[in-house]
């Protein structure tokens, strides 16, 4: 037996409780691990210039994008969900675009439109502000569901089709979406199957009394927020095209692709849930876990990378059932409930 096989098979028997800080650095760090570690650290250094805290954000921002996910950030207004997806695209060299969606954006405006040049007496086609690499898509469940039914298909297939012409985005494209809780004024709630699209939903909670603190001292001489065109590019789209191969060649046990199909089983059968998560689930779940596991520094995954991304990747795909939702007991508590009833791998 080699000493990788060892090595995961000896992690396979942890189980470590879940954390939601920021990943710890472990041993046996191979080159193409230790390159996504000094990018991951250089994009989380940029953002520190502005952003205070928010250290699971950054992290689960970064997994989606070398596992070619959407993001979904939820929390109360002027809590720096925008700022922070804005500035993390600011990290990365690539085309940029941001979308503001109202109850009265229309998919055209999402989308494109075809328009008649009188100089050539023909249609041509207006591409849409969906058209660049990474898309932030700001209150995005303010728009009514035919708006939201334009972004399906380039969420799921990243291609938009408009007067029977299908146009690729390309392998970069990625959209980092924020909504304020659906009980807010003028919010809608995202079809269950747009929500299925997102790798992750991230809540943003408010900031503790030190980080409000730290945020004032910031800022007390800096206004206009001058501090964030201070964030650089730390990597390009090529390159990140080369760390995502290496997320994907991550190795992960058998052991453990059955337990993250247990985990979604458990989420089908338990009678808090009136909706379980589907297969897509359990695969941006692997998914997850590998990049999880490379940001640790390791070319395998364990049980705890698996419990770390079951939460932000089954959240927003779950319904509880009316009983507990009339109790108001939290998605995420249910959650923590099915992972400690699902034994975890020996």
């Amino acid at each position: 037996m080699s000493e990788e096989q060892n090595e995961l098979n000896q992690a396979n028997n942890l189980a470590p409780e879940s954390s939601n800080e920021g990943f710890v650095h472990e041993s046996h760090i191979d080159s193409p691990i230790q390159e996504i570690l000094e990018i991951s650290d250089g994009i989380k250094q940029q953002l520190a210039k502005v952003i205070v805290g928010q250290t699971e954000l950054m992290d689960l921002m970064i997994i989606a994008i070398l596992t070619k996910g959407h993001i979904l950030i939820e929390g109360v207004p002027g809590v720096a969900k925008t700022l922070t997806a804005k500035l993390f695209s600011q990290t990365i060299n690539a085309d940029f675009s941001r979308i503001q969606f109202t109850p009265d954006l229309m998919p055209s405006d999402i989308l494109g439109t075809n328009i008649f040049n009188a100089k050539t007496n023909d249609f041509e086609f207006k591409a849409g502000p969906i058209f660049a690499n990474i898309v932030v898509a700001d209150e995005i469940n303010r728009a009514p569901a035919k708006t939201q039914a334009a972004m399906f298909e380039v969420m799921q297939e990243a291609q938009v089709s408009v007067d029977g012409v299908t146009r690729s985005m390309g392998d970069a494209f990625m959209v980092l979406a924020t909504q304020n809780p659906i009980d807010n004024e003028g919010t809608y709630n995202l079809p269950e199957a747009q929500l299925d699209r997102f790798i992750f939903k991230v809540v943003v909670d408010y900031p503790s009394l030190e980080e409000d603190i730290r945020i004032l001292k910031r800022f007390h001489n800096d206004f206009d927020m001058r501090e964030t065109g201070a964030v650089e590019n730390v990597v390009d789209l090529k390159k990140l095209m080369k760390l995502r191969k290496t997320v994907e060649s991550v190795a992960i046990s058998d052991q453990l692709l059955e337990y993250i199909a247990r985990i979604i089983q458990e989420t089908r059968n338990t009678g808090d849930l009136f909706l379980g998560a589907s297969s897509r689930a359990a695969i941006w779940m692997m998914k997850a876990s590998k990049a999880a596991a490379a940001l640790r520094g390791r070319n395998f995954v364990t049980p705890d990378d698996v419990r770390w991304v079951t939460k932000p990747v089954l959240n927003h795909r779950i319904i509880l059932s009316p009983q507990r939702e009339m109790e108001g007991v939290p998605a995420s508590e249910i959650l923590q409930q099915i992972i400690e009833r699902v034994e975890v791998p020996r």
